[in-house]
């Protein structure tokens, strides 16, 4: 007979509270072909409950399944244009949806989860079922990008030595997760997120890289202006300075949150074995070297020199 404590053991994380007292959640966005978005959450709303609220033609909001509220959209700002009045280029309503029409089989839609207590991610696997029934397909990417898992995990504490931590071991397990993700097509590796700049990566394993957290914000903007990384710290900083973070980035999208936005896996939803917690284990990996500072230090301190 299996035993759930330690079963639960093999997804949880090495430190279960977060920095507001409360356990640690994880927040999922899974992007896939095929169901338009009204489709698929019309689709997750007969199979979880809830109801389900439009926003636009390509966005809608599910209220009060069993695993709680979540949104189905389409992955693209230009047809959502009441949602961001800053861009270049402000569609009308009706030029708004009808170009989600034409992108759609090439533009994935993306089902965005609230964030969940960490010991209910394996009941995301019958999502991940429900939008197969709906006709949701893919196999790691589209067209000239990848067709991504993220998750956004709460940060065990808010404090820059955190960060860091977390920050260096990343970049020190970051090989390996990548070739694990890329399962050995170099199509899929093509399409991962780019890999952080060298001189930063030796700079932020050095042994002695404990910065406060504006050093540490300022040397991350310098060399990441963007939200194309692996471990996107963007919406953390912008979270915990804001004004900091657009004053470099004024017009790129990020919604600040309290989470480490981690967007290295893919989505294979083509594949029936295919399940998300392969990937939350390797993340796990992660947490568990930054909670081993000794290790941390010792590992950083061979890369970089």
């Amino acid at each position: 007979m299996n035993d759930p404590a330690n079963a639960t053991a093999t997804w949880s994380t090495p430190v279960p509270t977060g920095a507001s007292g409360r356990s640690r959640r994880v927040g999922v966005e899974i992007e896939f072909m095929g169901p338009s978005a009204r489709d698929a959450a019309a689709a997750v709303a007969r199979a979880l409950g809830g109801s389900v609220f439009v926003e636009d033609p390509h966005a809608f909001r599910i209220l009060g399944t069993c695993l709680g509220d979540m949104r189905v959209e389409t992955d693209l700002r230009y047809v959502h244009p009441q949602r961001h009045p800053g861009l270049g280029l402000r569609l009308d309503r009706r030029a708004a949806a009808w170009l989600g029409a034409v992108v759609s089989p090439f533009v994935p839609r993306e089902l965005v989860t609230a964030p969940l207590p960490i010991d209910r991610l394996p009941e995301l696997d019958d999502l991940v079922d429900v939008l197969r029934a709906a006709g949701a397909h893919g196999r790691g990417a589209v067209l000239l990008d990848s067709l991504g898992l993220h998750f956004n995990i709460d940060p065990p504490r808010l404090d820059a030595a955190t960060v860091a931590a977390f920050l260096k071991a990343f970049l020190i397990m970051s090989e390996r997760l990548r070739q694990e993700t890329a399962r050995g097509s170099k199509r899929l590796a093509h399409v991962l997120p780019p890999e952080f700049p060298q001189d930063y990566v030796r700079q932020v394993l050095a042994p002695d890289y404990w910065p406060d957290l504006p050093d540490l914000t300022a040397d991350y903007l310098a060399a990441n202006p963007t939200r194309d990384r692996a471990l996107d710290l963007l919406p953390l900083l912008a979270y915990l300075d804001d004004d900091r973070v657009r004053s470099v980035l004024p017009r790129e999208k990020i919604g600040a949150r309290p989470a480490f936005h981690y967007r290295l896996p893919q989505v294979h939803l083509s594949d029936l074995e295919w399940s998300i917690m392969p990937d939350w284990h390797r993340w796990l990996m992660v947490e568990r070297l930054a909670s081993d500072t000794d290790r941390l230090c010792a590992i950083g301190k061979a890369m970089a020199a």
